[in-house]
């Protein structure tokens, strides 16, 4: 018995299903090697940022050790970013602070954003000082806030960053390509600093762990609101 050939039809789609396997098996493995390579680069320059910060807090200490040592008494520059969260709901808010809020993104309790601290903004954060609790963020918090929190914004839709491709689709045309870029770039108020932050969606945190104080005291007078400084960071831990 004679055993028929192929139809040409079948010799043809046979070919074709072999040259694309071939092309996607190229393209896998360049694709394989520039994502070897880039996160080579990533390492490196993640390994660079640490020892900036690392650098910057030894120059704090050494200035304080230096004055101290001189009776003097070593005041730190004034701080360029801030956190924000919102303690208040929606009754009984004036009209300038609720607009405010809403510039902030501050749209429901409990929500937080970075602010870049200037005459403006601080006499923003002023205005909506009873509604607001406040204060500058360390390193720390800051990483913790966008690896656990963070969200970004493609086309006004929230897209969780899971991968740095994300990160990349929007701001590597200024540089930022991966997520240790993105914390630089907020924590040191870099000059992308208003594109980062926008890529950013607000930070939907939980309520406080053991509760609040008292919403209507001002913080140093053993409330919630207003200007917490440093004491910001105990704050996120507890909603984070």
């Amino acid at each position: 018995m004679v055993v028929p050939a192929k139809p040409a039809s079948l010799l043809k789609k046979e070919a074709r299903a072999a040259d694309l396997a071939a092309k996607t098996a190229a393209s896998s493995k360049k694709l394989a090697v520039l994502k070897a390579a880039r996160r080579k680069e990533i390492v490196k320059k993640t390994a660079k940022y640490y020892k900036q910060y690392e650098a910057a807090d030894k120059e704090e200490i050494r200035l304080a050790r230096e004055a101290k040592a001189n009776g003097n008494y070593y005041v730190p520059a004034e701080a360029k970013l801030a956190f924000v969260i919102r303690l208040r709901g929606v009754n009984n808010i004036p009209p300038k602070p609720r607009k405010i809020m809403k510039l902030m993104r501050l749209k429901q309790i409990n929500n937080g954003c970075f602010i870049k601290l200037n005459k403006a903004s601080k006499e923003m954060l002023r205005i909506a000082e009873p509604f607001i609790t406040f204060g500058y963020p360390n390193l720390k918090t800051v990483r913790e806030l966008i690896y656990k929190r963070g969200f970004g914004k493609i086309n006004g839709q929230r897209v969780a960053i899971n991968d740095n491709s994300v990160i990349e689709q929007a701001l590597g045309k200024y540089g930022i390509v991966c997520i240790e870029d993105l914390i630089h770039e907020i924590y040191t108020v870099g000059p992308h600093f208003k594109q980062a932050n926008n890529f950013l969606w607000h930070f939907k945190l939980s309520c406080a762990k053991g509760g609040l104080r008292k919403i209507n005291n001002h913080f140093v007078e053993g409330g919630d609101f207003g200007n917490r400084e440093h004491f910001i960071n105990n704050m996120v831990r507890r909603m984070n």
